[in-house]
């Protein structure tokens, strides 16, 4: 071996070496928990809200589940940013789990309600949810609401831990 090639051996045998070590920082994500027995419903506002619900936002990840037992030990674990709970699900619907849960965990990320009816706004006064949206679901506005909860959320510093 020349005395070239052992030298390119040696650099070439140095961890790293030949490497770009800047390592990328990750993407932040927010975190958006969806409640719904109906998995029509979960894959509907999953294809809805895409990978990103506004460009001055971060992607989203999407967490869902369809029992009210699975959604308290969801938000019991942390880490999720916004809720969002179909009112119409079976048995333990959107609009009392949402009520339960915004007594029943400090710092409860913000819920938006899916309801079947216009009508059912005021029900979500009672609920304390801080969006309404009115099925069917609409590609803009449900994506519109989502991002004003999490630039509201992401203002006040309550992200997800």
């Amino acid at each position: 071996m020349s005395d070239e090639a052992a030298a390119l051996a040696e650099i070439t045998d140095v961890p790293g070496a030949g490497e770009d070590t800047a390592t990328p920082e990750a993407e932040p994500t927010a975190s958006i928990l969806v409640y719904s027995d109906d998995r029509g419903v979960r894959d509907q506002v999953r294809l809805t809200l895409g990978r990103r619900v506004a460009a001055d936002l971060p992607q989203v990840e999407v967490v869902e589940c369809a029992t009210h037992h699975a959604l308290t030990k969801i938000l019991d674990g942390g880490g999720i940013d916004v809720v969002i709970m179909d009112a119409e699900a079976t048995p333990a619907g959107g609009m009392g789990m949402c009520r339960q849960v915004k007594d029943e965990i400090a710092g409860c990320p913000p819920v938006l309600l899916l309801v079947a009816r216009v009508a059912d706004a005021w029900l979500a006064t009672w609920s304390r949810a801080d969006a309404v949206v009115a099925y069917p679901i609409d590609p803009i506005r449900l994506p519109e609401a989502v991002a004003g909860l999490l630039r509201a959320r992401l203002a006040s510093g309550a992200t997800a831990q």
